[in-house]
């Protein structure tokens, strides 16, 4: 799948807050929170960026959900990417008001750097790109995923769910989605036949 039809696909999903728990105010303040982290980062005229310090993830846990992220929604020529929009931001936030979210984000993390070690010596930061595919594709459809790694892949579709959740909701992701506010349409046609398709593979 391309990297433009992966990101169609995930803008079609439409009720990931729910499946997470997630109040519609908790995104709406997690993006806030992201949009005004990323404008930190950056710097206004005149001022110096200040470094986003997360505070429910570890070090090492940021540095592998900021690579993870770019992996499930990448820079493309039509927008930036999932850190481009302050996603891991939105994470970190959505981590500490809804702290029954960091179980399964903690321990879904440490599953990826097993993986990663058992396959190759060493945690996913540290492998090549190559190395980092082939363990994201192992886990990518949870209903035909081995059981042997039945656990990494309903990690990765809640990280992927809570990456789309972030990445639209935001500045970028709006743009992205071409949203133009509520229009009448002539006909309803339903959900895309693709979208369909690959939302019965996962």
């Amino acid at each position: 799948m391309s990297d433009m039809d992966r990101r169609e696909l995930l803008a079609s999903l439409v009720a990931i807050p729910a499946a997470l728990a997630i109040p519609q105010d908790g995104v709406d303040r997690a993006t806030a929170h992201a949009h005004e982290a990323v404008l930190a980062e950056a710097g206004t005229v005149g001022q110096q960026g200040r470094p986003y310090v997360p505070t429910n993830f570890t070090p090492d846990e940021w540095r592998l959900v900021r690579l993870l992220v770019d992996y499930v929604i990448p820079r493309d020529t039509r927008s930036g990417s999932a850190t481009d929009a302050g996603v891991p931001q939105f994470m970190d936030f959505i981590l500490g008001e809804y702290r029954s979210n960091q179980t399964w984000m903690k321990e879904g993390l440490g599953w990826v750097n097993a993986e990663c070690r058992r396959r190759f010596g060493a945690g996913f930061v540290s492998c090549t790109d190559v190395q980092r595919r082939e363990v994201l594709d192992a886990i990518a459809y949870p209903k035909t995923a081995a059981a042997t790694v039945r656990a990494g892949a309903e990690f990765f579709t809640r990280f992927r769910n809570l990456t789309a959740s972030g990445f639209w909701s935001s500045r970028i992701g709006v743009a992205d989605l071409g949203y133009i506010g509520n229009r009448p349409v002539s006909e309803w046609v339903g959900t895309p036949p693709e979208v369909l398709r690959w939302l019965e593979r996962g």
